[in-house]
């Protein structure tokens, strides 16, 4: 089965690499895909054609896509013929919204500021209090330089009419961006499904490959039973 790896903000394939180790172990094919996400004349178009030029002929895929990446995800699950979506830690969109009106609708900084209040972490968006405090340093070693995530594509709407059959939501326990409450009520309101929960943060492809590749594995796909 073809997987393809959609990243989420920052854009870099190399947030896959250690699921694609995985996968590519257990006979599977992994495509991660490098979005050009440090650049301002792209939009969420751009990225759906880059999924579709690193995908090639590929289809019946699953399509796994990551936080801001489930903004181009429905781009693309159509063409691609996917047999199965699986969003991780995601920006669960609605047709027609925008990246940037995401935030407002979902009242996404409010969850997280509401945990941290609770735990007692600083409310300024620190990364390495939300992002990377549960990531190896010796992962983080290996990442190369690339610039900051652009803001063209959050003025992009989200046009899509449909999705797979097969949805499946992947929540990390202890992400501290995502709350897992704040994850798993947006899924059931958007999606209707239960979201699968897997210990991580919101990097959780980096912090806890293993359980997500186990996940990923074992999620519903077009003609195996639900």
């Amino acid at each position: 089965m073809d997987h393809v790896l959609i990243p989420g903000a920052g854009g870099r394939a190399w947030y896959w690499h250690l699921v694609a180790e995985r996968l590519t172990a257990a006979g599977h094919r992994a495509i991660a895909v490098e979005l050009p996400a440090d650049d301002d004349t792209k939009g969420l178009s751009d990225y759906a054609d880059s999924v579709l030029d690193a995908a090639g002929t590929a289809r019946g895929v699953v399509v796994v896509a990551a936080s801001l990446g489930a903004f181009t995800a429905p781009l693309v699950a159509g063409r691609l013929e996917a047999s199965a979506l699986v969003l991780v830690n995601p920006m669960i969109p609605l047709p027609g919204e925008t990246p940037g009106d995401w935030w407002g609708n979902t009242g996404a900084v409010e969850a997280r500021e509401q945990r941290a209040s609770r735990l007692g972490h600083p409310l300024e968006l620190d990364p390495r209090t939300y992002l990377f405090h549960d990531v190896p340093p010796q992962v983080l070693a290996t990442a190369s330089p690339k610039g900051e995530q652009s803001q063209r594509p959050f003025r992009d709407p989200c046009t899509f009419s449909s999705l797979p059959a097969h949805v499946t939501v992947v929540s990390a326990r202890d992400d501290r961006f995502f709350p897992l409450e704040f994850q798993q009520q947006l899924a059931r309101q958007r999606l209707g499904v239960e979201p699968v929960v897997v210990p991580g943060g919101h990097l959780v492809a980096l912090s806890h490959p293993d359980e997500l590749t186990a996940a990923v594995l074992a999620a519903p796909v077009a003609g195996s039973p639900v």
